[in-house]
């Protein structure tokens, strides 16, 4: 999953994008509102973490702006502003969530993950497709029932796959999907990734569409 991270705290923002990376998230951070603004205007995230005190920029405009596009990416709002007002005020502006600094990187991730699920419109906590089931809570993969030694970034290309079941998704989604704004990416690395997988669970769970994209086809 890509994450927008909206953050100027240094020290928090390298932790979050550290501790989200480690965890199977692809980040892009940013550190100013206007940045953040323009970033949403022109590029596509699968959930963004907004800090509402942002220079140039507030994290609560940014969010109204970004809704009254019509955009409706969940978002959850980090702030230092404890009282219930600030909250209501967060959650009225268009937010999804709203997390108090400092926070905990597990129940950030805990809450990442039911965003997701509320997103996609699955109440289930595995994604399981033929025999082969991924949970993104344990960030494990096995086939017939036996785990699967799986690296970070086919974990998240498969991830992404298997909640698009039926969909082709094209090369240049994905590699933005694992990568973000990460220019040190190889001409054939999405391809070595997939190799990788297919020789894992199957030459035909990936299919390939020819000029097109990807896709793991409905059982």
């Amino acid at each position: 999953m890509r994450i927008l991270l909206a953050e100027d705290d240094e020290l928090l923002g390298h932790e979050l994008s550290t501790s989200l990376t480690q965890f199977g998230y692809t980040v892009d951070w940013l550190k100013d509102g206007f940045s953040t603004d323009q970033a949403l205007k022109t590029d596509t995230f699968e959930v963004i973490i907004l800090s509402s005190e942002l220079p140039t920029l507030s994290g609560l405009e940014i969010l109204q702006n970004f809704r009254a596009r019509g955009q409706i990416t969940p978002v959850i709002i980090l702030s230092t502003h404890t009282s219930i007002e600030d909250k209501i005020k967060g959650l009225d502006s268009g937010a999804d969530d709203y997390l108090i600094k400092p926070l905990n990187i597990d129940e950030l991730c805990a809450r990442l993950r039911a965003l997701q699920r509320r997103f996609y419109v699955r109440a289930e906590s595995t994604l399981t497709q033929g025999n082969v089931e991924l949970n993104p809570a344990s960030h494990t993969v096995t086939l017939n029932h036996q785990p699967i030694e799986i690296s970070r970034r086919e974990f998240a290309l498969l991830h992404k796959l298997l909640e698009n079941i039926g969909r082709v998704l094209s090369r240049e989604s994905l590699i933005r999907s694992l990568y973000g704004w990460d220019k040190e990416v190889a001409s054939n690395t999405l391809e070595v990734h997939i190799h990788n997988l297919r020789k894992k669970l199957g030459q035909d769970f990936i299919q390939t569409l020819r000029g097109v994209g990807y896709i793991i086809n409905k059982k």
